[in-house]
């Protein structure tokens, strides 16, 4: 570790395009005030999305007395987390196909291992909270395929989950068929152990669920975490806190602060929702969530509601020069999910998608979280690699537990990582991603 002094923000987060329809479907949040004055604790959390509020959460239960203080730039469930698709998985959405010899099998197993936890926590929550099944619902997830090619990805796909010993069941065109009302589909594969969750309503109750001596401050950015003493001061526009420990939870923002420079890709994904339609008008299952056979392929999830049903379409991976992306680049993700949308439910023909929005990821060259101890005190929980209800409630969780100097089968996995690797210079990476994306989105094709 370097004696750094000090971390300065290179600029602040800047609201992603579109109107999210998670958050449109909910009543306006009453935010917290946002820190003013000087302040102390013995925690500062930088991020209220699923790794700070995991963190925070999982802090509260093994030290209760902590006092903790968690600083959200924007507004809860606003931001990236509550622009989620909102699965959380137990099982990654690629096992490796290599030879399962010791190391291959017990990665995949670790994965599992990894997100397991997240899981469980969140359905923790749930029962402490009484959440109800329009905001955690562990009815499980499918993954679907539309072409020979993703028929035989699924194919390939149960044999390594049988290898790993996970329940799972395939599903022929007429099964998917009755469960999605659509008659696009050849095959999926169903897995019972994800829950899916509102995920702007999630968050919130994860927020809420944090009781004294922890607070919450939204509309208070970070702008610099400075060396106080034995300690660190984490200064906002209008307040600071001193505290000996800060667990950095802002994922992909973390590299305005000179950390993980050039081991951090910025992506932004997209998603529309349909307006309500009358549930008649498409048969299956009311509720339902799909991975795609394609790992660019298309989300799908039909959510219930007071005045009808709407589906949720997210497609479209985009790599810019800098974290933030504009409204033309959401209007050209939303007219190929309007593509979408209308191959796979023909049915629905003349409805229309109310919501549209972007949200950004961060991913490692290496696909290891951004993780660890970067400076003496200071715990990243960053780099969700594109499943980030998953991926950054667990290391939330782990980041937690190292601090507390807790010893638990989740943090001698994040243990074992290795470090993120260096993407080549920003050129070459900016050109190579872009490429990388447009490949992967062609061989996806109609997926």
């Amino acid at each position: 570790m370097s004696p750094a002094a000090a971390f300065t923000a290179k600029g602040l987060p800047k609201p992603s395009p579109g109107v999210c329809g998670w958050v449109a479907l909910l009543p306006p949040r009453a935010a917290t005030q946002p820190l003013e004055g000087t302040a102390t604790a013995d925690v500062t959390v930088i991020g209220a999305g699923f790794a700070g509020l995991s963190a925070a959460r999982r802090l509260r239960e093994l030290e209760p007395a902590l006092s903790i203080v968690v600083l959200e730039a924007g507004v809860v469930g606003e931001g990236p987390a509550g622009r989620n698709s909102g699965f959380i998985i137990d099982l990654p959405h690629e096992v490796s196909s290599e030879d399962y010899g010791g190391d291959s099998l017990r990665k995949s197993r670790d994965h599992v291992t990894l997100q397991r936890r997240a899981v469980d926590f969140a359905k923790d929550l749930a029962a402490e909270r009484g959440l109800g099944r329009e905001v955690l619902d562990p009815r499980g997830r499918y993954n679907l395929a539309l072409t020979a090619e993703g028929d035989r990805h699924l194919s390939d796909y149960a044999a390594q989950l049988d290898r790993l010993g996970e329940a799972h069941a395939m599903l022929d065109a007429a099964q998917v068929a009755g469960v999605t009302g659509s008659t696009a589909f050849t095959s999926g594969i169903y897995m019972p152990g994800t829950v899916i969750v509102q995920p702007a309503a999630y968050v919130r109750a994860l927020a809420d669920s944090l009781a004294a001596p922890a607070r919450l401050h939204e509309n208070t950015p970070v702008t610099a975490i400075e060396r106080a003493g034995s300690g660190w001061r984490v200064r906002a526009p209008k307040g600071s806190v001193e505290s000996p420990r800060v667990v950095l939870a802002n994922n992909g923002h973390a590299e305005r602060f000179g950390l993980f420079r050039g081991r951090l890709l910025h992506v932004h994904t997209y998603a529309s929702m349909t307006e309500p339609f009358d549930p008649a008008r498409l048969g299956g299952d009311r509720a339902w969530a799909a991975t795609p056979a394609s790992p660019m392929g298309t989300t799908l999830r039909r959510v219930t509601g007071p005045d009808g049903d709407r589906l949720l379409v997210r497609a479209r991976y985009t790599r810019g020069p800098g974290l933030d992306v504009g409204e033309g680049t959401l209007r050209r993700a939303g007219a190929l999910h309007d593509a979408k949308f209308a191959h796979r439910f023909p049915m629905l023909s003349g409805v229309g998608m109310q919501y549209r929005w972007g949200g950004a990821m961060a991913l490692t060259r290496n696909a290891v979280p951004a993780f660890g101890e970067v400076e003496d005190g200071i715990f990243a929980a960053c780099g969700c690699n594109g499943l980030g209800a998953s991926n950054a409630t667990a290391s939330g969780l782990a980041a937690a537990e190292m601090l507390a100097g807790v010893e638990t089968p989740l943090t001698r996995l994040y243990r074992g990582f290795a470090g993120p690797a260096a993407f080549p210079p920003r050129p070459l990476t900016l050109i190579g991603a872009r490429a990388t994306l447009a490949f992967r989105a062609w061989k996806a094709g109609i997926e």
